[in-house]
C-alpha cells in the first residue's frame, strides 16, 4: 500500500519513487508524460498512478496531497486512505 511519493525532474523526464507501508520503495519514470512537462502536469500523472494503483491493487481509494517544495525539480505527497462516500439517502 502506497503511503507517499516523491516526483523529480530530470533532464530525461520525469522519475517517480513511491513508498509503501511496509517500508519498501517502487521507482521508474513517468513515462506518459513529456520531458518538457510542467511540474504540475508531472504532480497530476504520478498523483493519478497512485490512485490508481491503491485501487487496483488494494481495493482501496486513497487522496495525494502535496508539501510544499524544499528544492526545486522536487516534489513530496502524502498519500492517506480517502473517506468512504456517504451513504445513500443519509
Amino acid at each position: 500500500m502506497p503511503k507517499g511519493i516523491v516526483v523529480l525532474a530530470t533532464s530525461d523526464g520525469w522519475r517517480h519513487s513511491v513508498l509503501t507501508l511496509d517500508g519498501g520503495m517502487f521507482c521508474g519514470r513517468l513515462a506518459d508524460v513529456p520531458v518538457d512537462a510542467g511540474p504540475a502536469e508531472a504532480r497530476a500523472a504520478a498523483a493519478a498512478m497512485v490512485v490508481g494503483l491503491a485501487r487496483d491493487v488494494h481495493g482501496v481509494r486513497v487522496d495525494v496531497t502535496w508539501d510544499p517544495p524544499r528544492e526545486p525539480g522536487s516534489w513530496t505527497g502524502q498519500v492517506t486512505v480517502a473517506a468512504p462516500p456517504p451513504k445513500a439517502g443519509g
